[in-house]
C-alpha cells in the first residue's frame, strides 16, 4: 500500500526530531493493532521491545523500542488529527491502489455508520445521542460515512462527524472527497435511500458522473410507484426476466432462478446546483424481487401473530 511513504511524502517533521520516521512508525503501529486486535498505545513499545530483531531487519531504518512510546504515539495522532493531512493522505493511497489494481472504472459505494462509545456529551461536539444503528440509544456515538471502491471495499474517503447528523447531509462531501482520487465524469455512485434525496443526485449528475439509488417511500415516491405498476398489472408493460450469471442459482427442476422481474423507464428532473439549473433524463427500474416479497410476507405474518397474541393477552378468558 506504501503507507510509510505517502505519509512522509506528506509530512513535514521539524528537523530536529530523531528516531523513526512518522510513516515508519505509523506502519508499525498499523500492523499492532492489526496483529493484537488492540488499538491501546501503551502496549506498543512493549510489544515492539519484543519484536526488535524482526523489526530491525524489516525497516531500512534504525529502530529501538523508544520509537514507539505513548508520548510518540499521540503525537502521531495529534498529526493525524489535522483534516488536510487526512484527506491528502486518503488521496495519494486511494491513486497508489488505483494504479496497482486497476480500478479505474469501479463504482464508488457510499454509506455510513454509528459508533457507540462510553464517553460523556457534555462540552463534546463528536460524541452525541442520535438514531443508533447498533440499538443503543443510551449510548453516546459518532457516525462515519464511507466512501468505497467495489469490489473490494477499498476505502477512498472517510467522513467523521457528530453522532446526531443526518446522513442526507453527508454524501455530497464523501463525493468531493473521492473525487481528487477516482477522478470526474463517468464514475458510478451506489448508496441507499437517504442518497437518493434530489439535492444529491442532482450534485451527481452536474459533474457528468452516474449514482443508483432506490427511492424512499416519502413525498410523490408512493404515487409514482403506483402509477408505474399500474400498466404492470393491467398487463400493458412488458417486464423483463433477471437470471443470475452463470447458473449461479438454480430452481428445484435445475433451471436458472428467476431473481427479479423489471421493466425501465425515464422522467424529467429539474434542480439548481450551485446557482445554476440544471435538468435531466432520469433512468427508473421499477423491480420486483420474489425472494424479498417473500421476506416480506413471512415478516409482516409473524408481525401480525405477535399482535395477535398481545391483544388476546388483554383480554380475559371466557367465563371469568
Amino acid at each position: 500500500m506504501g503507507i510509510a511513504k505517502v505519509v512522509d511524502n506528506v509530512s513535514t517533521i521539524h528537523g530536529n526530531r530523531q528516531g523513526l520516521s512518522l510513516g515508519r512508525l505509523l506502519s508499525v503501529w498499523v500492523s499492532y493493532i492489526l496483529s493484537e486486535a488492540d488499538h491501546r498505545m501503551s502496549e506498543v513499545e512493549t510489544w515492539a521491545a519484543e519484536r526488535m530483531e524482526c523489526l530491525s531487519a524489516l525497516l531500512p531504518e534504525p529502530v529501538c523500542e523508544k520509537d514507539f512510546t505513548d508520548d510518540r504515539l499521540a503525537d502521531a495522532l495529534r498529526w493525524l488529527s489535522d483534516d488536510g493531512r487526512w484527506a491528502e493522505i486518503e488521496r495519494q493511497l486511494g491513486m497508489r491502489l488505483m494504479r496497482v489494481y486497476d480500478l479505474e472504472r469501479s463504482p464508488v459505494r457510499l454509506d455510513s455508520t454509528t459508533v457507540a462509545v462510553y464517553h460523556d456529551t457534555e462540552g463534546n461536539t463528536l460524541f452525541r445521542h442520535g438514531h443508533s444503528k447498533d440499538h443503543r440509544s443510551d449510548l453516546a456515538q459518532f457516525k462515519v460515512m464511507l466512501a468505497t471502491l467495489d469490489p473490494q471495499g477499498m476505502p477512498l474517503a472517510t467522513l467523521i462527524v457528530a453522532g446526531h447528523r443526518a446522513d442526507d447531509g453527508l454524501y455530497i462531501p464523501a463525493i468531493r472527497r473521492a473525487r481528487p482520487v477516482v477522478g470526474q465524469g463517468g464514475r458510478l455512485y451506489v448508496g441507499d435511500a437517504k442518497m437518493g434525496a434530489l439535492e444529491t443526485r442532482a450534485f451527481v449528475q452536474a459533474s457528468k458522473d452516474y449514482y443508483l439509488t432506490p427511492l424512499a417511500l416519502i413525498g410523490q415516491v408512493p404515487e409514482l410507484l403506483q402509477e408505474l405498476l399500474q400498466p404492470v398489472w393491467k398487463k400493458e408493460q412488458p417486464v423483463q426476466r433477471i437470471y443470475a450469471p452463470d447458473g449461479q442459482h438454480l430452481d428445484q427442476e435445475g433451471k436458472p432462478k428467476v431473481l427479479a422481474l423489471a421493466y425501465e423507464t425515464s422522467r424529467t428532473q429539474e434542480a439548481h446546483v450551485e446557482g445554476r439549473s440544471l435538468s435531466w433524463r432520469e433512468r427508473i427500474l421499477v423491480v420486483y424481487s420474489p425472494t424479498v416479497a417473500r421476506q416480506a410476507r413471512r415478516g409482516l405474518a409473524k408481525r401480525l401473530k405477535r399482535a395477535e397474541r398481545a391483544l388476546l393477552a388483554l383480554t380475559p378468558p371466557r367465563g371469568r
